[in-house]
């Protein structure tokens, strides 16, 4: 069908100067919707891309992959436990924990905070986090010393800073001299973390796991339960269901059972920005359409002429759909450029935004992350360059399929 005079013509009939100028116009606005279509679908999966990622690695940098706990939230023989999925493979690291909400009070200001007992030397192993205080280590939380570490969003809330004492106070009740009252005790704060996340920055406090059993008063050295870290964060659910297995008598569960319904709702989001965004270079194909149309009632007598020189019906087809793949594709080519610059350089764009425009575009306390990432894949390129070229091309069939059918002797007729 295509020969090297059809791709002539096209490729004329694409740049020539044309009599009737809306023809080009309607070209002009089908070749920027494609472009536009193709930088934002590149731009905005670059973005969700980005998004999952980043709420990913960080929600699972503070969240044990798997938990085992016991009946009630105490777990008494906790070293046997831990020895017992430490038989486990998949099992990379593993730390004990004590567990309680609990109220934080400094200065007139409260918070309500997980409190969260840890032991230094194995909490690493399990956790990612951002010690974000000069000379402060995890090892500073010694038993008996009742010293706090707080997420950074949570000290700036009470407004404590290093060597305050602040009130922790618990939901359950003591008998004394004074009457029933609730528990509490006065902890010294040590430092700040940062896990990148403000649910966790912002309700999260962490000391040493012996004060918090004094604390809930756990006996017998109990704990909450065992957090585990995997070689393979994907395989969890295996790995859960083995040990649940092994392990009859305690609670076992894992990061998907906690957050799988927030990461579907992510991707199932991804899905539907691309659907949406997709009909901007659907509708910028039914431009093509329009433009074709026009442009095959333009040229009537040029075709009627090409039939009359001995042109076949599919080679009328093959100028047309030269003429409408251009467009497509140069357009196709603007925003796949654009949308890889733009998405690679969008960490420096909207900091660039905030600057000049003197707003928080992403402010921690309304979204998960502060930042906006993008991660830009080959594959999600690929697709979106496949969908637009794709969508050119079958715009260009029914014009050019009607300029085939036109009679050379009825358009010649009135010339």
């Amino acid at each position: 069908m295509f020969k090297p005079y059809e791709i002539f013509i096209g490729l004329r009939y694409t740049r020539a100067k044309r009599r009737n100028h809306f023809i080009s116009f309607i070209s002009l606005v089908s070749m920027a919707g494609i472009a536009l279509g193709v930088m934002a679908l590149i731009t905005v999966i670059s973005v969700m891309n980005g998004f999952e990622h980043e709420l990913r690695s960080r929600i699972l940098g503070m969240v044990a992959h798997v938990t085992v706990s016991g009946d009630g939230g105490v777990l008494r023989d906790w070293r046997a436990t831990q020895r017992e999925v430490k038989r486990e493979s998949e099992v990379e690291a593993s730390a004990p924990y004590v567990e309680t909400e609990a109220m934080i009070s400094f200065a007139g200001n409260a918070n309500g905070v997980l409190l969260r007992g840890i032991d230094p030397a194995q909490e690493p192993g399990v956790a990612e986090l951002t010690l974000n205080t000069s000379g402060t280590t995890l090892s500073a939380l010694r038993p008996g010393e009742f010293g706090i570490i707080l997420g950074r969003d949570l000290g700036q809330a009470l407004g404590a800073k290093v060597g305050d004492k602040v009130t922790v106070l618990i939901p359950e009740v003591s008998a004394g001299p004074a009457g029933v009252l609730p528990r509490m005790k006065r902890f010294t704060v040590l430092g700040y973390f940062s896990a990148g996340m403000y649910e966790y920055d912002s309700a999260l406090a962490l000391v040493a796991i012996g004060d918090a059993q004094r604390l809930i008063r756990l006996q017998d050295d109990a704990v909450s339960g065992v957090r585990l870290r995997l070689t393979n964060l994907m395989q969890a659910p295996t790995v859960a269901r083995r040990l649940g297995l092994q392990l009859p008598y305690l609670a076992v569960s894992d990061w998907t059972r906690q957050h799988v319904n927030f990461f579907r709702a992510v991707r199932t989001e991804k899905t539907v920005m691309f659907i949406i965004l997709s009909l901007i270079v659907a509708v910028a194909a039914f431009n093509i359409i329009s433009t074709l149309v026009m442009m095959v009632a333009d040229k009537r007598a040029d075709i009627a002429i090409l039939r009359t020189m001995g042109a076949t019906p599919g080679s009328v087809m093959g100028v047309f759909i030269v003429q409408g793949a251009v467009i497509g594709v140069i357009g196709t080519l603007l925003g796949l450029v654009s949308g890889v610059v733009l998405s690679l350089n969008i960490a420096t764009l909207v900091p660039w935004l905030e600057r000049v425009l003197h707003v928080s575009l992403w402010p921690t306390d309304v979204y998960y992350i502060s930042t906006l990432p993008s991660q830009l894949e080959v594959g999600d390129v690929m697709n979106i360059t496949g969908l637009a070229l794709l969508l050119s091309l079958l715009a260009t069939l029914y014009p050019a399929w009607h300029a085939s059918r036109t009679d050379p002797a009825e358009a010649l007729r009135y010339e």
